[in-house]
């Protein structure tokens, strides 16, 4: 009997060796790349992330409308508890939520309409998902419960050439990655500017669909737009590190400060501000799923000077004698410790 035959029958004779080398083979096989082929599917389902407060409302208020005058049709989805997604779409007014229409109606003993939770303006479609009152609930539970009400009102036989779905990237649990983990969108596109906590939470982006990648996952990042820029480069450079592209660079500028402020859509052809909306409306749906590259914490510290994070600090090991005042003698552990099969 050969050496190879010999350790084949030694490893079937013990099914656990047997059944780590066959689990260690199939990690071992690195995943497909994500398709850059044009997306086929009639609809362009695309999830947005952020960081709260960066200005993606502000954005996809503006992309959805400026999509709208080109002729598409285009479903505006927010899934933030905020409920404020479609505020400046609808010129501040509040939008009645999935989830509270959904409650008010199951007290009454009604079904819910489609009239009653999505409305329209300019060409423009938007809902808000909502989520529950602080304390009260799980905001990514509330994201569930709604996309469970929309595929009971059809959402999949929904005929859009666009839905793009406002999400919070800087809340982690599973509601808020349900795009991305179940596969519900071809691309996902992160908001950020040059700030680190705004490229944080596009990293963690990119790494949740590295993640769900090598899980069999198909999502992609197709892309970055930057908020508010002030030319200091470290979103770009964010993006060349991560391997993804830039859409649009938005600057940080007054006009359109006071203009969001006041609920004012500025993605309209005839404004000042028309022409970058055109072009980004043109490169989001243009755009490809690509699977990014995250970068280490260390590596987005390193996008920003010494000045402005860490300032050479040196990490120094804390001692027991700092904790307690005193030395204490090491003491074995009561754990068991089982020899390994």
């Amino acid at each position: 009997m050969s050496t190879a035959e010999s350790t084949l029958g030694a490893a079937k004779s013990n099914p656990v060796t047997f059944m780590m080398k066959d689990l260690r083979a199939e990690a071992a096989v690195e995943p497909s790349p994500v398709s850059t082929s044009e997306v086929t599917k009639e609809t362009q389902i695309i999830a947005i992330y952020g960081k709260g407060g960066i200005g993606k409302s502000f954005t996809l208020a503006n992309l959805s409308y400026m999509m709208a005058q080109q002729g598409k049709k285009v479903l505006l989805i927010g899934c933030d508890p905020k409920s404020d997604t479609t505020s400046l779409l609808f010129g501040g007014r509040a939008c009645p939520t999935i989830i509270e229409t959904s409650s008010k109606k199951k007290l009454a003993g009604e079904a819910v309409a489609i009239g009653d939770v999505c409305f329209k303006r300019d060409g423009v479609y938007a809902m808000e998902l909502g989520g529950p009152e602080v304390g009260r609930g799980c905001g990514g539970r509330g994201i569930i419960h709604g996309f469970e009400l929309l595929e009971k009102l059809g959402f999949h036989e929904w005929g859009f050439d666009y839905v793009l779905l406002d999400f919070l990237g800087d809340v982690v649990c599973g509601g808020f990655g349900l795009p991305i983990a179940r596969d519900m969108c071809q691309k996902v596109i992160v908001v950020a500017s040059n700030d680190l906590q705004s490229l944080y939470v596009a990293n963690n982006v990119c790494s949740a669909v590295e993640y769900f990648r090598k899980l069999g996952g198909n999502v992609g990042v197709a892309g970055m737009v930057i908020n508010r820029d002030d030319g200091t480069g470290e979103a770009v450079a964010f993006a060349e590190q991560v391997g993804i592209p830039v859409l649009s660079v938005i600057p940080a500028n007054d006009d359109i400060r006071r203009k969001s402020a006041s609920y004012e859509i500025i993605g309209r052809p005839d404004s000042v501000w028309g022409p970058m909306f055109a072009e980004l409306a043109e490169n989001v749906g243009n755009s490809q799923p690509i699977r990014p590259k995250p970068m280490t914490q260390d590596q987005l510290l390193g996008l920003f000077s010494a000045d402005t994070v860490g300032r050479n600090v040196v990490l120094e090991p804390a001692t027991q004698f700092d904790m307690c005042g005193k030395t204490e003698s090491t003491k074995q552990t009561l754990e068991v410790v089982y020899d390994e099969v």
